[in-house]
């Protein structure tokens, strides 16, 4: 078994507790600014932006260290129009004979159906796959270890990341989402996760007139 290895602490910053009460207040108010947007500009978002934001991404914490995660970015037109298609040939099937009435009166709030324009409108898809097993030194299968949680971290950093640089973003979640893999070329070992619409609002977006839980009704301390 191998043997575990240590280095020092790196970087870490420690605050006055004054200084830390400003960093976790205008953090909380820059983040909750965020908003989920279906309506998207085409204007050009730089590559560089979105390769930091994966890096970002990828400082997430995961089981094993397993790191189970790998992002596909797409901005080729064609590709965004193929996973459109397919994407909303799924959602069709969703809102007119999968969705139960319960859930179609949970979405009614935000005003979705299966019309995805966004997915072409858009510069970036980035399609997030879970990776259920790696490749072993000896070429054989690596088992990967909570393998959602870890996705899901590296996800919300995403999203997080991509949001402070300026961007908006969209979670799309068809199901299934296999085509995904046949459209993008990857292996079996990876299913979807999710499909994030990345890029900037339209001038004339809009969004649903929801709002959040408070504190109290989502955090308990004990």
């Amino acid at each position: 078994m191998t043997e575990p290895r240590f280095i020092p602490l790196p970087a870490y910053r420690r605050y006055p507790e004054e200084e830390m009460a400003r960093r976790a207040s205008e953090f909380y108010e820059e983040v909750r600014r965020r908003r989920t947007v279906r309506h998207y500009s085409d204007r050009p978002v730089s590559r560089a932006v979105i390769e930091d934001c994966l890096r970002a991404a990828g400082t997430a914490p995961s089981g094993a260290n397993r790191q189970p995660w790998h992002f596909v970015v797409v901005a080729e037109p064609e590709v965004k129009r193929r996973i459109r298609e397919a994407a909303e040939q799924e959602e069709r099937e969703f809102y007119r004979h999968r969705a139960p009435g319960d859930w179609l009166e949970a979405l009614a709030p935000l005003g979705t159906d299966e019309h995805k324009p966004f997915l072409e409108t858009a510069p970036y898809l980035i399609a997030v796959f879970a990776e259920r097993y790696g490749a072993a030194p000896d070429g054989g299968r690596e088992q990967n270890y909570y393998v959602t949680e870890s996705v899901g971290l590296a996800t919300g950093l995403l999203i997080t990341a991509l949001h402070h640089a300026g961007l908006a973003t969209l979670t799309h979640t068809p199901s299934p989402m296999g085509f995904l893999n046949e459209i993008l070329g990857r292996p079996p070992n990876e299913r979807p996760f999710l499909l994030l619409v990345v890029g900037y609002p339209a001038d004339d977006a809009v969004v649903p007139d929801i709002s959040r839980k408070p504190l109290e009704e989502f955090a308990t301390f004990v």
